[in-house]
């Protein structure tokens, strides 16, 4: 596998929500409905539905509670609930994070990535693609299948046959699902102007942080006591 260090690109490797950046507001304390307030707690986090919740997407999308608590079972399937095993989730969410430059999603993901035994030098491989050497066969078909998709909305034939060999039919359909969903939610994170959020590390594409630290390991969402403390 490629050195990460090796693919640092300078200022454009650094996380930048672009120029829509803060379009929308966390929710205001004084739009704090009860609606509001199970979107703050949805995932577990301590403390959420009383002080709102430490994640920025969570306190935007509190906007539109409807919305927010209906993807938010979609999403709780996907991330945590799906068929799909977990490596390969996370080579999914990473490549469309890299494929859209998606900082936000890219940062959090690189740390689950870690939590989950991946090494950095992996991880640097999913920006070069399926094509980088070392990868199994799974692995590279997944990430075909993330670039074949988001390329041209089809899959070969080629790729089906990779995929269908390991996967069953539930896993297929996360697999695609997946791709789809995390494509969707990089669109909302860049219109709506998500920002990491004050406090955090950010970890630019070339996995270095904006204070030159390695990436570190995160919990998901419901990890732990407190999962929002482990910032990565």
């Amino acid at each position: 596998m490629p050195n990460p260090m090796n693919l640092g690109q300078a200022e454009e490797d650094r996380p930048r929500s672009g120029a829509a950046a803060a379009r929308m507001p966390v929710l205001p304390r004084a739009e704090w409905t009860e609606a509001a307030r199970d979107v703050f707690a949805f995932w577990g986090e301590p403390g959420a539905r009383e002080n709102g919740s430490k994640t920025n997407m969570v306190m935007v999308l509190a906007h539109h509670p409807a919305l927010a608590l209906s993807y938010y079972h979609f999403g709780q399937h996907l991330l945590i609930d799906s068929t799909l095993p977990a490596r390969a989730r996370e080579l999914v969410v990473l490549r469309v994070a890299w494929l859209v430059r998606s900082a936000y999603e890219w940062h959090y993901h690189v740390g689950y990535a870690v939590t989950l035994g991946f090494t950095l030098d992996e991880i640097a491989a999913i920006g070069i693609g399926p094509d980088a050497p070392g990868w199994n066969d799974i692995d590279r078909a997944v990430l075909r299948a993330v670039d074949e998709l988001h390329g041209s909305s089809q899959l070969s034939d080629r790729t089906w046959a990779a995929l269908a060999a390991p996967f069953d039919r539930r896993q297929i359909i996360d697999l695609v699902f997946t791709i789809g969903n995390y494509v969707m939610l990089s669109w909302a994170i860049a219109a709506l102007g998500i920002e990491i959020e004050d406090g955090i590390d950010p970890i630019g594409f070339d996995l270095v942080t904006a204070s030159g630290a390695k990436p570190a390991a995160r919990q998901k969402p419901g990890e732990g006591e407190d999962w929002t403390s482990n910032s990565g």
